[in-house]
């Protein structure tokens, strides 16, 4: 393990809570919850307001409306998040070259391989000029872990948040795990934590002091070890700039199972288009079609169809997984659907086209007169308004939708740089409301609808954190 704690681990703070909270002036310092708000739908993240009433990620969103009744509950807006993320990663790119992303809002950096920390000092400039820039171009905040490892930089952001930065210098490391619970350490979940609480082991210092073989006897020779190592502050991993992408997926869990097996083929044509969009989006393509059906009784299948060479043609990766689907027997009712390509590739294989249909070559001939199958316009499809999503009105100009329902749609009229904006409510169909893109979060000059730049925006209300950082481990924190 080196000898600096030049390992920066970045943590963006409650990442789509606070985008949301950022764009939307009347939800700033307010419960924000985000996620599918179907019957069956989860918590992507919440903002610390709504925390405080016990609302975390990954909880059923019924049971988080019945905890913060009074929270705002959104629909994600992933292209948004995405191009906030490529902001923050540019950030972190422009330290060194060895960035290794999580997720959207977590990384790791290698400060050391770009010459940016060479030691405690030069560490923590860094990572607290790399907070300023964060605020600077996204309008938001992110905690920083600085440490010898990845599993220390990991712990110290975790203990830095909301919006701070936490160093744990080097020879201070197991002083500093000993009183911690067990499930601090990475792949300790609930099973592996009851396990060891049964055994009698509560904190990382117990883990230590129970001894390699006992772990071993404990967890299995694989676990056993790798614990025992994190426990005494041991990991050698390395940050590795490139995570190979494996699959491109796309799935979506419906609110009442579908029993009408023509819906269900046409969901799943709908998702093998949708799955086309991200591998192009990537400048992907890929050989191996893979659909996944999860029925009305939890029970989940896999079916996979590998293609003779790499494709991204959106007409072959649909008829593959309605092949697919004809093997799947969904008497009962389907409660979630998937479609993915994995065996990814940079190029395309243009000869393919006709071999998800048998190795057909030639296309059957349009009937005379008519357009060509390809060109022709689908039904219109029916006006959606999500809640949190943007929308556009001819006069009033840039606002986002509230809530919809019984043919009516609530829109607040605001923009990320605006006051509190007003409400008004309209029919669904009404012709002067249209969808619109997301603004950015900071503007530069003007905005779009002319405004001035009001520069950085007011960050959300945050807890204060629990955790300090001692042994000469130096944090700061937004109050």
């Amino acid at each position: 393990m080196r000898t600096a704690p030049t390992i920066l681990h970045l943590d963006m703070d409650a990442f789509f809570a606070s985008v949301e909270q950022a764009s939307k002036p009347s939800l700033r310092g307010k419960a924000v919850v985000v996620g599918g708000l179907g019957p069956r739908g989860v918590v992507a993240t919440c903002s610390y307001e709504a925390r405080v009433f016990g609302v975390h990620s990954a909880m059923p969103m019924g049971q988080a409306r019945r905890l913060a009744p009074h929270a705002a509950y959104l629909v994600p807006r992933f292209e948004l998040y995405r191009s906030i993320s490529e902001q923050v990663m540019r950030l972190l790119r422009e330290l060194s070259p060895l960035v290794e992303p999580l997720s959207l809002d977590e990384a790791f950096v290698d400060l050391d391989a770009g010459g940016a920390a060479r030691d405690a000092e030069t560490a923590r400039l860094a990572g607290a000029k790399l907070r300023t820039d964060i605020r600077t171009v996204t309008g938001l905040t992110g905690s920083v872990g600085l440490a010898a490892s990845k599993m220390l930089a990991k712990i110290a952001s975790e203990a830095a948040k909301p919006d701070g930065l936490v160093l744990i210098p080097p020879g201070t490391e197991r002083a500093m795990l000993e009183p911690m619970t067990v499930r601090t350490l990475p792949g300790v979940g609930p099973a592996t934590g009851d396990h060891l609480r049964r055994a009698g082991i509560t904190t990382v210092g117990e883990i230590a002091e129970a001894g390699e073989d006992e772990l071993v006897r404990l967890l299995g020779k694989a676990h056993g070890h790798a614990l025992y190592a994190m426990a005494l502050a041991r990991d050698e991993r390395p940050v590795v700039a490139e995570r190979e992408t494996k699959s491109v997926s796309v799935e979506d869990t419906y609110d009442v199972d579908i029993h009408d097996r023509v819906r269900v083929g046409v969901e799943v044509g709908r998702l093998a288009d949708r799955c086309v969009r991200r591998l192009r989006a990537s400048g992907l393509s890929g050989r191996t079609i893979v659909l996944k059906v999860r029925r009305y009784d939890f029970s989940t299948l896999t079916r996979s169809e590998t293609l003779r060479g790499p494709t991204d043609d959106p007409a072959v990766v649909r008829e593959a997984a309605a092949r697919l689907l004809d093997s799947v027997d969904t008497t009962g009712g389907v409660r979630l659907l998937g479609v993915g390509v994995s065996g990814l590739a940079d190029y395309t294989q243009e000869d393919l086209f006709a071999q998800a249909a048998g190795d057909r070559v030639e296309e059957p001939a349009e009937e005379p007169g008519t357009e060509p199958a390809e060109e022709r316009s689908p039904p219109p499809a029916e006006r959606r308004w999500p809640s949190g999503h943007d929308v556009r009105h001819t006069e009033l100009g840039h606002g986002w939708v509230q809530g919809s329902g019984l043919g009516r749609v609530t829109v607040r009229f605001e923009t990320p740089y605006s006051d509190v904006g007003r409400v008004r409510t309209f029919a669904v169909d009404d012709p002067e409301l249209t969808p619109a893109d997301p603004l950015p979060l900071v503007a530069d000059a003007e905005d779009g609808a002319g405004q001035p730049s009001s520069g950085p925006l007011p960050l959300p209300a945050s807890l204060p954190k629990s955790w300090s950082g001692g042994g000469g481990a130096a944090a700061t924190s937004r109050p």
